[in-house]
């Protein structure tokens, strides 16, 4: 068993969310119960994801996309309210790191996906919100793209699309999970022979050929799976909390 508020106060250190300035509130965005013994994790913060991990006896959840973004409406409605009724009736806490998540040099999705792909020479690229939150390097044996973009959908469980643009087979690589498709720009200006994102826009296949880097979109979601994971499993090794990840079928 350990404390909520030193599972959160942890992270909130651990990921350094004090140098983010982000889209949603940091960290604890719904009370549950003080004592945790049981902490789920997932991507984005759902119904389905609240009920699931109340099924597994979870007293915390923790997500990379969670509740009350910028921009969004302050009138609590149906949505909402069966969203929040699902966090108060199972005493639940609701955990979001989202631009932390991305951007850890050990527990973010970017170095991690760099880390899995076996990148050399890792080093941060594409600024947003005055973070560097991607990470480029060079593959330790070039490989053609079809099979990079085959290998990266096996280790996180997608079915990638290729856009190809650049030198073939790849040898330099730049990673940014979710939805950073527009960030090719950074790579090229990089020189990098390939660019790895979440999920396209409609202008990828043009931009990866007329600026010469191939795109591989390898899922918005699943891109990001790999840090709330890592997050489950430093809880565990750290607080000897039971951990689980919550997978959902998500194509996107």
């Amino acid at each position: 068993m350990a404390g909520r508020d030193a599972l959160v106060t942890y992270l909130d250190e651990t990921l350094e969310v004090q140098l983010y300035r982000d889209h949603l509130p940091l960290g604890l965005q719904v009370v549950g119960a003080a004592d945790v013994t049981v902490v789920c994790t997932a991507v984005s913060a759902s119904l389905e994801i609240f009920e699931r991990a109340a099924d597994a006896g979870a007293q915390m959840i923790i997500v990379h996309h969670g509740l009350f973004w910028d921009g969004s409406s302050r009138r609590v409605g149906l949505l909402e309210r069966r969203r929040l009724e699902a966090l108060f009736r199972h005493d639940l806490s609701l955990v979001a790191y989202h631009l932390p998540l991305d951007g850890h040099d050990v527990l973010g999705n970017n170095a991690l996906l760099a880390t899995a792909l076996k990148l050399d020479d890792q080093q941060p690229f594409a600024e947003h919100r005055g973070r560097l939150l991607g990470r480029y390097g060079t593959l330790r044996t070039p490989t053609a793209l079809h099979d990079l973009a085959d290998r990266l959908g096996v280790a996180i469980g997608s079915r990638p699309l290729v856009f190809a643009g650049g030198p073939d087979p790849v040898r330099t690589v730049g990673v940014v999970s979710g939805g950073a498709a527009r960030e090719i720009a950074s790579a090229a200006a990089l020189g990098l022979d390939c660019f790895i994102t979440g999920e396209p826009d409609e202008e990828s296949p043009y931009l990866a050929r007329e600026l010469g880097v191939s795109l591989i979109a390898a899922g918005h979601h699943a891109t990001e799976t790999v840090g709330v994971r890592a997050v489950g499993e430093r809880l565990r090794d750290v607080f000897g909390v039971e951990t689980h990840f919550l997978a959902v079928d998500n194509p996107v």
